[in-house]
C-alpha cells in the first residue's frame, strides 16, 4: 500500500465545509470543494509519490500494467482503472440526470464524433453512501402518487401531464415528454402558476425550494416524479442505468464505473438532450430506493451492486473488532473515513488519518486494516 493523493474538483455546487472538515483543513474553504476524487480518471488522476514528486496514477498504469491492474483486469476492462471512488460533497442541487448501459455507451460514443453526449464508450452505474444525512431524487415512483402531487397545484396546463401519470407506469414516458418539451416561452410561467398556487400537498414544499435556483425548468417537476430520499449516514442508493436522479444535500462516498457519460433532465443551465435521455431512461417504477448493506465479517459490510466494475466495503475496527483482514482482488483503494488506521496489504503498510487515502496494486495480498476508525475500501468488482 502507498498513500493516494486525491483531486478536489470545484463545482458550483460543492460544500466549503464539508471535505475540508474530513481532511482536518481549515473551514471555510476558499471556494467550493463538491468532489474528491481518488481513482485514475483521465479528468482528475490521482496522484503517487515518486522520488519526492506526484505522478498520476495514469500514467502508473500504462508503464506497469500487468503489476497495477493485474492480467484479469486489464482482460476485462484493458489498460485502466474501472472504477471511481469519491467523496461527494452537496450544498445545492445536482442536475436530474441519468447514464447509459454499456451497449448505450459503446454505439453513442461510435456515433457521437462530436462528443456531446457520450464522451467515453463505458456506461456509469453509481452506488453512493450516505456519511451526513442525506437527500436525493432517486427513481420514478408511484405515477399515481406524482399524478396527486402535480395535480394537488391546480394548474389547467398541467392536466395532460396528469393524465399521463393516471394511466401508470406505462404513461411515465409521455409525461417526462411533456414536462421536458414545454415551450421554452412558457417555462417561466408555468414554474411560477406552480410557485404561486395556493394549494399543493407536501410535495409542494420541494417543488417550491428547487423553482429558487431554477425558476424556468420544467426539471422542477420532474422532480415530483421521482422518489424524495433521505438518507441516515450508512444507508446507500444504487443508481442503475436509466435510473434518473439528482443529488440534493448531503455528504457520502461514491463509487461509479469510471466514465463521464452524463444525459441531463433539468435543474441545470448545461445542455439537455430530450430525445436522447427519453431513450436511455427506464420507465420502471423503483419499489425501493434504498439499497441495504450486507454484512460479511464482523465489522465489514457491503452492497451487493449488480455489476463487475466494482464494489464497495465499509470496515469499522474498534476495541470490539481491533482487525479486519479482507480478501478483495487488487488494486485497492482504501479511503479513512475516521480515527487512524494501519492498512497492510503484504507489500507495504500505511498509516491513515480521517480523509487520507492509500492503493494497493494487484500483486499485493489480502488486506489488513488495524488501528481504530472507518474506512470505506474500493476494488474491482471481479472475484
Amino acid at each position: 500500500m502507498e498513500l493516494l493523493q486525491g483531486r478536489i474538483r470545484d463545482y458550483a455546487w460543492g460544500s466549503r465545509t464539508a471535505i475540508a472538515e474530513l481532511q482536518g483543513r481549515p473551514v471555510p474553504s476558499e471556494g467550493p470543494e463538491a468532489e474528491l476524487w481518488l481513482g485514475a480518471h483521465p479528468n482528475a488522476p490521482a496522484t503517487v509519490d515518486r522520488d519526492g514528486a506526484p505522478v498520476d496514477l495514469t500514467d502508473l498504469l500504462v508503464a506497469e500494467p500487468e503489476n497495477w491492474l493485474g492480467e484479469r483486469l486489464v482482460g476485462r476492462f484493458g489498460i485502466r482503472l474501472p472504477f471511481l471512488l469519491k467523496v461527494l460533497a452537496a450544498d445545492a442541487p445536482l442536475s436530474l440526470q441519468a447514464h447509459p448501459d454499456a451497449e448505450q455507451a459503446r454505439a453513442g460514443h461510435a456515433a457521437d464524433v462530436e462528443r456531446v453526449n457520450y464522451v467515453d464508450p463505458f456506461h456509469k452505474p453509481e452506488l453512493l453512501v450516505a456519511l451526513s444525512p442525506f437527500e436525493a431524487l432517486c427513481g420514478f415512483r408511484d405515477p399515481a402518487e406524482s399524478a396527486a402531487a402535480i395535480a394537488a397545484f391546480g394548474v389547467p396546463v398541467l392536466e395532460p401531464v396528469v393524465a399521463a401519470l393516471r394511466e401508470g407506469p406505462a404513461g411515465l414516458r409521455e409525461a417526462v415528454r411533456l414536462l421536458l418539451s414545454w415551450p421554452q416561452a412558457e417555462r417561466a410561467g408555468l414554474v411560477a402558476a406552480v410557485l404561486t398556487a395556493e394549494t399543493g400537498g407536501p410535495d409542494a414544499v420541494l417543488a417550491r425550494a428547487l423553482a429558487v435556483d431554477y425558476p424556468a425548468d420544467p426539471g422542477v417537476l420532474v422532480a415530483l416524479l421521482l422518489h424524495h430520499v433521505r438518507l441516515a449516514p450508512g444507508e446507500a442508493i444504487w443508481m442503475p442505468a436509466g435510473n434518473l436522479h439528482a443529488y440534493l444535500r448531503g455528504t457520502g462516498v461514491e463509487i461509479m464505473a469510471a466514465s463521464d457519460n452524463v444525459l441531463r433532465g433539468g435543474l441545470t443551465p448545461k445542455r439537455v438532450d430530450v430525445d436522447e435521455l427519453l431513450r436511455v431512461l427506464r420507465f420502471e417504477v423503483l419499489d425501493e430506493p434504498v439499497f441495504p448493506a450486507v454484512p460479511v465479517a464482523p465489522g465489514v459490510v457491503t452492497w451487493p451492486v449488480p455489476v463487475d466494475d466494482f464494489a464497495l466495503h465499509r470496515v469499522q475496527v474498534d476495541a470490539g473488532t481491533p482487525e479486519v483482514r479482507l480478501a478483495v482482488p487488487g488494486p485497492r483503494v482504501v479511503l479513512c473515513r475516521a480515527g487512524k488506521l494501519v492498512v497492510d496489504d503484504g507489500v507495504g503498510t500505511v498509516t491513515l488519518g480521517a480523509g487520507q487515502a492509500a492503493i494497493g496494486t494487484a500483486a499485493g495480498g489480502p488486506l489488513v486494516i488495524g488501528g481504530g476508525g472507518e474506512a470505506y475500501v474500493a476494488t474491482c468488482g471481479l472475484c
